[in-house]
């Protein structure tokens, strides 16, 4: 059912500012989670580090990345959103910046894998779901891809200068880069962003402020909410089912394309900054992919858009070994451009899933199920970097990550939708 929108307006709801500003928060974060994959060449022609070890590093980020995030969504809940994130960001600037100084690998874990996974972790796609559920009650699908599409643009933004710049200047005015990025977000996030649409003076984009009654304000220690929402998810199967195939999600983004892809394609001849440039087309239709996609969750069951986007990307990683060569073909292109759309249009029904499912506890369960997306990516960033030092190519990793996403479709068909959210008295979708 689509969304009612608000029946008058007088200039531009406060949500919408505060929802670009977190857009910008999202994409400077994702800056330095699109680095890696252009920096681990120079890095190892510098020090000489094996890609198993490099993978070690960006596995510990996208784990961090991942375990902070439920925690990062109540730590929203008691002290605040502006908060939380400004001191996100200025830990993504450490991490980043921090990481020129590196003369050992052992360093880059610190760096590369604790400082900027935590960082980033604390802002994540808990961030969008808090956004897009306190102060949006019409377009709450149409949001959440939006914001969820600021990791795009991230990737599209930073990419192809952090590889020309790695190439032609170094490595290290590359991380700088991010670092500065990351900085100069801050300001906008402290004028701009608040908690609640009281905070304001409104009420939540699409209610009528006539008979909106906002929801209790949550309480009690950041930690225990965390883990209790947990405990609570895992009492049921839904929670497994989506947890499991976004494990998958994770796997097949973040963990093999986002990290391997660039090197993958150094193996078969092309340049850096040339599989650089097609990495961040991705990120180009990751945007129109999943803004569409949250249009289409306002409308249809979300479990057969999940469907529909692990099968694509099935196919996709299938055919990758064949496609990649030393020049950009048109079916390389094809590739690029169908993957982008699946990238992560997963995101808007899997978020309006945990919504449906578990009420008012949605957030903080969409917080552990998307953990369960990074332990995946960590899983197989390092998997994939022993395939590839191990065997000498990267094709087997290609060929099980196929084989995974069928396996994620089959758990999302299965996810029961209940009449009304577990624990609550009123549908909250």
């Amino acid at each position: 059912m689509t969304d009612r929108a608000p029946e008058t307006s007088r200039g531009i709801h406060p949500a919408w500012w505060v929802a670009a500003v977190a857009f910008l928060a999202l994409m400077a974060a994702a800056g330095f989670r699109a680095a890696p994959g252009a920096l681990m060449v120079p890095l190892h022609d510098e020090f000489g580090w094996s890609t198993s070890v490099m993978s070690l590093a960006v596995s510990i980020n996208l784990l961090l990345y991942g375990l902070t995030a439920p925690f990062a969504a109540a730590l929203m809940d008691r002290f605040g959103i502006r908060e939380v994130v400004v001191c996100a960001l200025a830990l993504v600037a450490l991490g980043a910046g921090g990481s020129v100084f590196m003369t050992a690998s052992w360093q880059l874990l610190v760096f590369w894998g604790v400082l900027i996974g935590l960082g980033t972790g604390s802002m994540a796609l808990v961030l969008a779901a808090t956004i897009s559920n306190r102060w949006f009650v019409a377009r709450r699908g149409l949001v959440m891809g939006m914001l969820t599409a600021g990791s795009a643009t991230g990737q599209l933004v930073f990419l192809p200068p952090v590889a020309a710049i790695a190439e032609t200047a170094g490595w290290r005015p590359a991380s700088l880069l991010v670092a500065v990025a990351a900085l100069a977000v801050i300001p906008l996030v402290w004028l701009v962003m608040r908690d609640y649409p009281s905070d304001r003076g409104v009420v939540p984009y699409g209610a009528d402020a006539a008979s909106f009654v906002a929801p209790p304000r949550p309480t009690g220690h950041a930690g225990r909410r965390a883990l209790e929402g947990l405990a609570f998810a895992a009492r049921r199967p839904a929670f497994w089912a989506l947890a499991g195939a976004f494990a998958i999600c994770g796997a097949t983004t973040n963990g093999l394309i986002g990290i391997h892809f660039i090197p993958s394609a150094h193996d078969h001849g092309m340049s850096t900054v040339v599989a650089a440039g097609l990495l961040a087309v991705v990120g180009v239709f990751d945007i129109v992919g999943t803004v569409a996609s949250g249009w289409l969750t306002d409308r249809f069951d979300p479990r057969l858009l999940l469907v529909a986007y692990y099968l694509f990307r099935g196919v996709g990683l299938l055919l990758l070994p064949v496609l990649l060569s030393d020049v950009v073909h048109p079916s390389m292109v094809l590739f690029v451009v169908i993957y982008g759309l699946d990238w992560v249009a997963t995101v808007p029904p899997t978020s309006a899933l945990c919504r449906e499912i578990f009420g008012e506890r949605g957030t903080i369960v969409f917080g552990w199920v998307f953990a369960s997306h990074q332990v995946g990516a960590a899983i197989a960033a390092l998997a994939a970097g022993i395939v590839r030092d191990t065997l000498g190519t990267y094709t087997y990793a290609w060929w099980g990550g196929a084989a995974l996403c069928v396996i994620a479709a089959l758990l999302s068909i299965a996810v029961r939708r209940p009449e009304r959210p577990v624990g609550s008295k009123i549908d909250a979708r």
